[in-house]
């Protein structure tokens, strides 16, 4: 798995904005969603962003623990998935309600 910490613009001056995990061979993806406040599958909207090279300087690697600390502070709170269930959110293509992505048909 493959943690991003994204920021609101390349001077990252005011710290990260969001979080995504992904499983870059297969596509997969999942991020802090804000409006609904909840951990997401959205492989769409993450390809998108990571692969627009006008994103390069709004998004670093990161391990596993660096994402951790960041989850808390994008999420209000609300801890990163454990990668068990990551991998269950890839497989099922929920977020972490149950519901499914509305970017998924």
């Amino acid at each position: 798995m493959t943690y991003y910490v994204i920021y609101r613009n390349d001077e990252r001056v005011e710290g990260p904005a969001g979080l995504f995990v992904m499983e870059v061979g297969a596509g997969k993806a999942i991020l802090w969603d804000h409006r609904s406040g909840a951990w997401a599958f959205d492989p769409a909207l993450v390809m998108r962003f990571v692969n627009d090279y006008r994103n390069f300087d709004r998004f670093e690697t990161v391990d596993r623990a660096t994402a951790e600390r960041v989850a808390e502070t994008v999420s209000g709170g609300a801890p990163l998935p454990d990668e068990d269930g990551i991998r269950a959110m890839f497989e099922s293509g929920a977020n972490a309600t149950g519901e499914r992505s509305s970017g998924q048909q």
